[in-house]
């Protein structure tokens, strides 16, 4: 099975940062590249990674209304990297808000930047909490969604 760079940021999130309360700063990650290549991942995967967690922290820190009435449109790129599961699923996020419009498109800007063709729910509340992992203020939410990951136990109505 060929592993992904999400495959590769689900399994230094869990391994290297999960006990973390931010990403691996830029002195720790000749380290961490060489455990992630001793784990058996290629190369490039591993700077894709640490590339998109990079434009994770770039976008971290931008706050957007807390509040947007205005409607999200998709675009047809992103209607087909995220069915309409996973943009319903995104809405819910919205809606009970555990995910701010900031929040919302930064998930989407960082999903399009995996390059896959298709990104599904299980997936996408993986790129979810890493967004969230990032952004400061979200400390709540993070917590809601590391709970609908590992735990499975929460429910979205």
């Amino acid at each position: 099975m060929k592993e992904t760079v999400l495959d590769l940021l689900m399994f230094l999130f869990e391994n290297y940062m999960e006990d973390e309360d931010h990403f691996p700063p830029q002195n720790e990650r000749a380290g961490l590249q060489m455990k992630l290549l001793e784990a058996g991942f290629d190369h490039d995967e591993i700077e894709h990674a640490f590339g998109w967690l990079e434009g994770v922290l770039e976008q971290g820190g931008v706050a957007g209304p807390e509040r947007d009435q205005a409607f999200r449109v998709y675009s047809d790129d992103e209607q087909m990297m995220l069915d309409t599961d996973a943009r319903g699923f995104l809405m819910q996020l919205e809606q009970i808000g555990v995910l701010s419009p900031s929040s919302r498109e930064t998930v989407i800007e960082r999903a399009m930047a995996l390059g896959e063709d298709e990104i599904d729910v299980e997936r996408l509340k993986w790129i979810v909490l890493l967004v969230l992992f990032a952004k400061p203020g979200e400390e709540q939410a993070f917590a809601w969604m590391e709970d609908l990951v590992f735990d499975d136990a929460a429910v979205l109505h």
